[in-house]
């Protein structure tokens, strides 16, 4: 007996001193920071699944209001909370090209090669190629595609609605954005089959997995391995997915002009090359192979759907809280639609300057992607400190800290909407709003995200308007489960026809 608990209390000290390891790294550099806890560093409450991670980045944001950054621990490995405007606009525009990468690399089967996650290399090749499917020319030609889908979706609405006002916002939405995105990106229009299939992927990509936590504390560890954090059913997904369309096709592109048409045009070359900034610099090369087209239509189709579903969730919601905006609002769309005698075009979207506001103001409150993360390429010395980030370390900024800190926004819960205005806006600092992140690696699929949701808006308040319901939250809560910030059991609302 005496021998097995000098074993087990040997083995506790061996595992405690093993996770505790590295947790003098800041405070030998003089770097201010929440004390670390073994094995969970400054996560045990995103690790153990009980507040967001966005939320537990806000908390250490918050707690260092003098700090230009912050030294924290993902799990036992040290990364840097970066505060301050200037020097997040140093990493994320000046110096860029330090830290190009994002920091989140596994198999390149498992769908690793898509735009978000791929290395740097990788990801300059594919996103000077992509760039264009965003074109204003571009999306002007798919708001015939958006306006259809968002008619079939009023009527899916109204018929809804006429029995059960009470609705579930994000899956509402949700359906517009994964016809849009359908039609758009791939050329499909999807049948009810197809939305279960894909409300399953929803699960599996947006629902945490510890793969994540794997990498933290060992970073690299699933690509060395080959893991990926997605199921493989995801991934065959994608894959028969793209094959469909590329077959439909007859493997070259139409004149459609959309996602998939410049997929299959980059496809005849066989690779694709980056563009070169200086003549010294090594020329990159892409192989178009299957699994680089079906992690392409995989990032496409998941962030297409469901990060415009969450941020109307969010924007419903507040008017629901606010009917007062919810007027105006309404008041500009019907306005504007009886100058375009009801035609909604490019235009049209450009004058409803008010729900461009709201939007923003939305994203604000709700940034959905956070926190953004960055990995060193060299050894950096962080301007205004004498702070190095080594060669390989992580750089993490909280756009939800940035958004509600008085210095920026005052009263940071109340929504305003006028805090977008022209006249308030003008004089921001660039890294004060960071819902699509910031910099050449921000995200590609802002305009169409922007063009989709004022869409699904528009054509849904100039039929109905939202109201608070008996499940309706007074105050939200985020689901610790998902990997996008999302409220914890839905946000239900009823509609009501005008």
């Amino acid at each position: 007996m005496l021998y097995f608990l000098v074993t087990f209390a040997s083995v506790l000290t061996l595992l405690y001193f093993y996770f505790t390891r590295t947790f003098n790294y800041w405070k030998d550099r003089n770097v201010p920071g929440p004390t670390p806890l073994p094995f969970f560093g400054n996560l045990k409450d995103s690790t153990l699944r009980r507040r967001h991670y966005a939320v537990v980045y806000k908390s250490i944001y918050d707690a260092y209001p003098n700090e230009k950054v912050v030294g924290v621990y993902r799990m036992t490995t040290p990364c840097l909370l970066l505060r301050d405007l200037d020097v997040i606009k140093h990493v994320m525009i000046k110096d860029f090209d330090l830290f190009v990468d994002r920091g989140v690399e596994f198999s390149k089967e498992g769908l690793g090669l898509n735009l978000f996650h791929a290395d740097g290399d990788t990801w300059k090749v594919l996103r000077s190629r992509l760039t264009p499917v965003f074109t204003s020319g571009k999306l002007k030609n798919m708001l015939y595609l958006m306006t259809e889908r968002g008619e079939h979706f009023v009527e899916y609405v109204d018929s809804l609605c006429a029995k059960e006002p009470e609705q579930p916002m994000y899956a509402l939405v949700q359906k517009f954005t994964m016809a849009t995105i359908s039609a758009c990106a791939f050329g499909m229009d999807i049948d009810e089959d197809m939305y279960q299939i894909l409300e399953k992927i929803d699960k599996m990509v947006f629902t945490t997995n510890y793969s994540i936590e794997l990498d933290m504390m060992y970073p690299g560890i699933l690509k060395k391995f080959n893991g990926s954090i997605y199921p493989k059913f995801v991934s065959t997904f994608f894959d028969n997915l793209a094959q469909t369309v590329v077959k439909r096709r007859g493997g070259l592109p139409t004149n459609r002009k959309d996602f998939m048409d410049l997929i299959l045009e980059l496809r005849q070359k066989k690779t694709i090359e980056g563009t070169k900034k200086m003549d010294n610099e090594k020329l990159r090369i892409v192989e178009l192979t299957e699994s680089v087209i079906a992690a392409q239509a995989f990032v496409f189709y998941v962030a297409g759907y469901e990060t415009s579903a969450s941020t109307m969730t969010f924007l419903f919601y507040e008017l629901a809280k606010h009917p007062e905006i919810q007027d105006k609002v309404i008041a500009e769309i019907d306005e504007v639609l009886k100058r375009h005698n009801g035609e909604i075009n490019y235009d049209c979207l450009n004058e409803m300057t008010y729900l461009q506001q709201v939007f923003d103001e939305t994203l604000r409150k709700y940034p959905i992607v956070d926190p953004l993360q960055r990995n060193a390429q060299t050894d950096y010395m962080i301007p205004g400190t004498n702070v190095t980030i080594k060669k390989g370390q992580t750089i993490v900024v909280n756009p939800m800290g940035i958004h509600y800190d008085p210095k920026y926004y005052p009263n940071p819960d109340k929504f305003d909407p006028e805090r977008f205005s022209p006249e308030n806006e003008k004089d921001r600092h660039t890294c004060a709003y960071l819902p699509f992140g910031a910099g050449p690696r921000n995200c590609i699929g802002m305009r169409f995200a922007k063009v989709q949701s004022r869409i699904c808006v528009v054509k849904f308040l100039s039929k109905f308007r939202v109201e608070p319901s008996k499940k309706t939250p007074m105050v939200l809560e985020y689901d610790p489960m998902r990997i996008f910030l999302f409220p914890k059991g839905g946000i239900h609302l009823n509609v009501l026809c005008r």
